[in-house]
């Protein structure tokens, strides 16, 4: 129960901060908010975590389904040990794919401008999978 829980938690504030990110800012301008450092951007992403692959929304309404369905069914039947990677993960993909199938892309707004714009969900589903390659490497059993 505990890995929906956080799961749950990330989709929350996933689609909070994409809320208020849509209702006070305007697209595609940049507002300051750490000199040379941070800026709020908001963006239409129709393309992977971080801007990549553009328009392909089929094929990532797709896959993120596919991971989605996976992620939740693992979880479900398995006695996993480290959860907290996949619930990042999951969180994450069912964040920007609430986004994709209602607005037809995913709302970016965190702007660090050495890096594409990105958002909560696109950074809990790199920290998830960061986290799972450490479990990985390290011969952990998921």
């Amino acid at each position: 129960m505990r890995p929906f829980l956080i799961a749950i938690f990330v989709v929350i504030l996933d689609q909070i901060t994409k809320a208020i990110a849509m209702t006070f800012l305007k697209y595609g301008e940049s507002y300051l908010i750490i000199k040379k450092i941070f800026y709020l951007t908001l963006i239409k992403n129709s393309g992977a975590a971080f801007g990549l692959f553009k328009n392909q929304a089929a094929f990532f309404i797709l896959v993120s389904g596919l991971a989605v369905t996976f992620i939740i069914y693992f979880l479900s039947k398995k006695k996993v040990s480290s959860y907290l990677p996949l619930a990042l993960i999951l969180g994450g993909a069912v964040g920007n794919l609430i986004d994709r199938l209602r607005v037809g892309y995913v709302i970016d707004f965190l702007d660090f401008k050495i890096w594409p714009v990105f958002n909560v969900a696109d950074s809990c589903i790199s920290i998830g999978a960061f986290l799972l390659f450490l479990l990985i490497i390290k011969g952990k059993k998921i």
